[in-house]
């Protein structure tokens, strides 16, 4: 029966133990971990000078050829693996299903008082413990922090690569470190046969004492703490679907190397005509339905380009999207959207578009609907699809950085001053602004704006108010 596992890799941090952890691996006849074989600094262990005969400066030039060796090696060979190791090879392990995933977790403020006391005292391990050293810990907050967010991004890193794959790893705590039968249990997942009587002996926990024997500042310390948000309860929940790039939406000028990623709703036919007027073109010069491929090719022909977004705020952008493309039917308009709305989310507007009887108070009714069919949409909430005419601004720039994000946000209200600097930025001196925008119709937001409609647009676009620091549209 062929064995599901050709390697392993123990994902751990400094301080957690995994030192323990491998001497207990060693333990088991076919097993060997290499130590922190893809360590920056040095290979395997300090002052050697090669892993399994791949040498250091092998591995930094390839790194995949000491995860080839490691995973061709006699019996079952393996290594630590922490957050701040070779980047190129990350993908490559998640992503092996004959790869053996153990992940050894410790308390992070134990992890962080060690970490300062290894620091303090040179002493990283400890096998006779008369030679102990002893030292405190000075607390940090802003340290510690910057400690916990690492070790967090790794776990969450770690997480969505098992739940993406459909793989299963073997959580080890620190605490876990002294029990034979965990050790056994993990001997089990790696389907080795032999067991372990009892633990190796050999390294010394370096400081047994409690965390208020350790820290010279306790009290700042637990003061510290208790200020971090451990459950997240400030977390505003993000349930909007992940927008690609819309590569083939970006409008690059005729001549300057000026490159424009729009956002839906926002200000477009202004910006176009802005970039047509730079180059003294008609706007069908302009450069547009660009292919990944095609954009790089533009990139590398263009030496010293910029790119841009313009941002609109969160109540005139949705107010857009509503006019044009569910309450009017024309060009552009989404007629199967619009007519789902009327059906199922029971939007007050009529069967055909607006006539001389559609009142202010209509519009502003139908309005405030779609505000509350907004925000169910982009919380995942609805069938329609959340669509970028209205999906969230900080959403479409972060699905932007699927391919590369725009070198300057501008805002719309900033743009007669921005619009020139930008220019600058690429050789051109132009006091040409952008034209208006066009007529909201049958009403402008202006004529039906009031705080009650603020609050709902707040409520739809919490992400945007948050990120952007978007206020009241009239205060």
């Amino acid at each position: 029966m062929s064995k599901r596992f050709d390697y392993f890799v123990v994902f751990a941090e400094m301080r957690t133990g995994s030192n323990f952890l491998e001497a207990n691996l060693n333990s088991f006849p076919g097993l060997s971990c290499l130590g922190e074989a893809f360590n920056p600094h040095f290979i395997g262990y300090p002052n050697r000078e090669d892993c399994l005969g791949i040498s250091e400066e092998e591995r930094n030039r390839d790194p995949h050829v000491l995860l080839s060796a490691v995973r061709n090696a006699q019996g079952m060979a393996g290594f630590r693996y922490f957050h701040d190791h070779e980047p190129r090879v990350l993908k490559a392990i998640l992503e092996d299903e004959r790869c053996a995933k153990i992940i050894l977790t410790r308390n992070p403020a134990e992890s962080y008082v060690s970490w300062k006391i290894a620091q303090a005292t040179g002493q990283w391990k400890l096998t006779n413990v008369k030679k102990r050293k002893d030292a405190k810990a000075v607390f940090d907050a802003g340290e510690f922090r910057a400690h916990l967010e690492a070790l967090q991004g790794f776990q969450l890193t770690l997480m969505k690569a098992l739940q993406t794959t459909g793989q299963t790893a073997f959580y080890v705590a620190y605490e876990d470190l002294q029990d034979v039968e965990v050790m056994n249990g993990l001997a089990k997942f790696l389907e080795q046969p032999d067991r372990l009587e009892r633990l190796d002996k050999n390294l010394k926990r370096q400081n047994p004492e409690p965390l208020s024997a350790k820290v010279e500042n306790f009290e700042e310390m637990e003061a510290a703490l208790a200020k971090i948000d451990h459950f997240d309860l400030g977390r505003t929940p993000n349930f909007e679907p992940r927008k690609g790039a819309a590569v083939p939406g970006y409008v690059a000028c005729a001549k300057t190397p000026l490159l424009f990623l729009p956002v839906r709703s926002s200000p477009d036919a202004e910006i176009r005509a802005w970039m047509a007027a730079l180059d003294g073109v008609d706007e069908s010069a302009l450069q547009t339905g660009f292919k990944q491929k095609t954009l790089r090719q533009w990139m590398r022909a263009n030496k010293g380009h910029r790119s841009f977004s313009v941002l609109r705020h969160p109540a005139p952008r949705a107010h857009r999207a509503f006019c044009d493309k569910i309450l009017n039917k024309g060009p552009g308009a989404f007629t199967e959207i619009r007519r789902t709305l009327r059906r199922v989310h029971k939007l007050p507007i009529p069967g055909e578009a607006p006539d001389e009887r559609w009142s202010r108070n209509d519009h502003r009714e139908a309005f405030l609907a779609f505000l509350d069919f907004v925000k169910a949409n982009v919380s995942g909430q609805t069938a329609v699809r959340a669509d970028a005419a209205w999906g969230t601004q900080a959403g479409i720039l972060q699905g932007m950085g699927n391919f590369a994000l725009p070198d300057f946000v501008l805002r719309e209200d900033e743009l007669e001053a921005y619009l020139p600097a930008l220019a600058m930025q690429v050789g051109v001196d132009t006091h040409v602004s952008p034209p208006e925008p066009p007529a909201e119709t049958p009403f402008s937001l202006a004529e039906i704006y009031d705080e009650e409609v603020e609050a709902r647009v707040a409520e739809a676009y919490q992400r945007d108010y948050l990120i952007f620091g978007f206020g009241p549209w009239r205060r």
